[in-house]
């Protein structure tokens, strides 16, 4: 047992190297070519390389001989605002969103400091008006809700919160805070509000970039829209926390 142990780590740290090489060279030209879509060819030419870079970045995952699947039911209306309430497990949440649920168009609230010095990823937050905001000040991070929500609302894109706030690496439920789904909500009354299951990607890097763990099944799940007719932003969060810690059997 304890040599298969062994066995197992060195196999990790070995598919580890080969992904993160294979993970940095994305991030390092596909920079170049956000940058390119962008500025030359418009912020649609933007978004379809943001897809197709993460569509990269998950397939990658087969070379650590994990897995990945995508569930969605029932089948998601198109052209429609969605608020789409996820757990956190890892960042590498965000890479299956984007690529699984690219034709709703999801756009992220995220901490203000991975705005710069990451190819690609920095890029990518700016240009395509996510949410940046300053935990230390409440009164900003609100402000820049707000307009992340008004954008959201005027291209019927759609916005997805983590309201954990942190990663839950052992995969177990924090309590989700309702501030950022009250704001998001106020000012998209008529969006759908969609649970997402994310399910042992904190298993696949638990320990951060690096090493990786080998042999990880991931999978990511929207459960069905919630009814938020008459509801409180309260209700709603708790609902929603309640349906995917049930998905989670906890």
């Amino acid at each position: 047992m304890r040599k298969k142990k062994k066995m197992k780590k060195i196999l990790d740290y070995i598919l580890s190297v080969v992904y993160v090489v294979w993970f940095g060279l994305i991030l390092v030209i596909f920079h170049g070519i956000q940058v390119f879509a962008y500025n030359v060819l418009g912020q649609k030419a933007h978004q379809k390389t943001v897809e197709w870079m993460n569509f990269l970045i998950v397939y990658g995952w087969y070379l650590t001989g994990s897995s990945v699947t995508f569930h969605e039911n029932p089948k998601l209306t198109l052209g429609t605002s969605k608020i789409f309430i996820a757990n956190h497990q890892s960042m590498f949440d965000i890479p299956g969103i984007i690529w699984f649920l690219r034709k709703q168009t999801p756009l992220f609230i995220s901490k203000k400091e991975l705005s710069k010095g990451i190819p690609s990823i920095s890029y990518n937050l700016r240009a395509g008006k996510a949410a940046l905001i300053d935990r230390n000040d409440p009164k900003q991070a609100i402000a820049e809700i707000i307009r992340f929500a008004n954008y959201v609302k005027e291209k019927k894109f759609s916005a997805v919160i983590f309201p954990e706030g942190t990663r839950s690496r052992t995969g177990k439920l924090k309590p989700f805070a309702v501030g950022g789904v009250a704001t998001l909500i106020k000012k998209i009354p008529d969006a759908e509000i969609v649970p997402i299951v994310i399910k042992n990607t904190g298993k696949f890097n638990p320990t951060g970039i690096f090493p990786l763990r080998s042999f990880v099944s991931m999978s990511w799940t929207t459960l069905a829209p919630i009814d938020s007719k008459g509801k409180t932003a309260e209700e709603i969060t708790k609902e929603a926390e309640i349906a995917i810690k049930a998905f989670l059997g906890q």
